[in-house]
């Protein structure tokens, strides 16, 4: 018995140290060969991580199909929400709560998104933004253009949050703001919305920021837009946004088409 349990022994020694010894004579190839030879594989192996960390980053964008549509009450959200789904035309009301459907985009490559319509209540839009942001692969902020100069200060101030927590998110989301309702005659163009809406925003960062002034010292800083000294520009933003014009009802009534062609390039571009 103790022969044969030498021997087996002797076999797995044997059988080690033959691992070994392949193991050294790989390490004496390697040294002998070419030594541009290490070089390469070194770098193979960076090629393949990297191929492995890209999928990674893929995979986890292509987690997000969702587009958030936001704005104030009535800036025509949701016929904007049923228009890009079925393009028809249909009566809507102030809703309370979020819907959400899948959206085919007009593209070649037969992808979708999931579009959410979320209440524009000043006492639930924050709510539901905070419960859908982490998965928004787009924002559209939609705002009523006939209605702008009248409600300029309230969708600064609902857009400043919206941006804020935009930035804050690990996988920044795309951003559009789409001024809807272009068919009504006292319409503002995109441009003229976007320079009033710098204007009011960089106001607000002024109030914003002198505000922990009169808390107590335990408060953090607010967070801010833009750059620190400079009149505030979206082009500061670490996220681009874009502006586009466009018209959910459409230029003849109820029955015609709506104008948002542009509003499907970009979602088509962004899916």
């Amino acid at each position: 018995m103790a022969s044969a349990e030498s021997r087996r022994m002797g076999n797995g020694g044997s059988v080690g140290g033959a691992f070994q010894l392949y193991l050294d004579s790989l390490r004496q190839e390697l040294r002998q060969r070419d030594p541009t030879l290490l070089s390469v594989v070194v770098a193979l192996v960076a090629v393949l991580l990297t191929l492995v960390f890209w999928k990674f980053i893929r995979s986890r964008r292509s987690s997000q199909r969702a587009v958030l549509l936001v704005g104030l009450c009535d800036s025509g959200k949701t016929l904007l929400f049923v228009r890009l789904l079925t393009g028809l035309y249909r009566d809507t009301q102030t809703s309370i709560t979020d819907s959400s459907a899948v959206y085919r985009v007009n593209s070649n490559r037969g992808t979708s998104l999931t579009l959410i319509d979320l209440p524009g209540h000043e006492s639930l839009r924050l709510q539901f933004l905070e419960q859908f942001k982490a998965s928004a692969r787009a924002i559209v902020f939609v705002v009523d253009s006939a209605a702008f100069q009248r409600e300029v200060k309230d969708v600064a101030e609902f857009l400043y949050q919206v941006l804020l927590d935009s930035i804050g998110l690990k996988n920044t989301p795309s951003f559009l703001i789409a001024c809807n309702k272009q068919d009504i005659t006292m319409a503002k163009s995109a441009k003229l919305i976007q320079q009033q809406l710098e204007k009011e925003i960089n106001t607000l960062r002024v109030t914003r920021s002198a505000a922990p002034s009169i808390l107590d010292s335990s408060s953090t800083a607010t967070a801010q837009l833009g750059k620190k000294g400079k009149e505030f520009e979206f082009s500061q933003l670490p996220l681009k946004v874009e502006f586009l014009e466009c018209s959910a009802k459409g230029g003849r009534g109820d029955a015609g088409s709506a104008d948002i062609q542009d509003l499907e390039k970009w979602l088509a571009k962004i899916a």
